[in-house]
């Protein structure tokens, strides 16, 4: 269930846009996310809930994961 987060095309965290590095930290969040529910640390709806405040915090477009 948890994706790869990889630094895109092989650059530093240094080199990425402030885009490309909002779209990794958004990852790595939903990521910890999908693991406490994965382990039942929290409740589908807590993670829904989350999911879509990190979203609309971190102003993410559609990132068809």
């Amino acid at each position: 269930m948890i994706q790869s987060v990889m630094i895109m095309e092989g650059k530093k965290w240094t080199e990425l846009s402030y885009e490309e590095k909002n779209r990794q930290l958004y990852l790595r969040q939903k990521d910890l996310l999908d693991t406490f529910l994965e382990h039942k640390a929290i409740t589908q709806a807590q993670h829904d809930k989350s999911l879509q405040d990190l979203t609309g915090m971190m102003d993410i477009p559609d990132l068809n994961i």
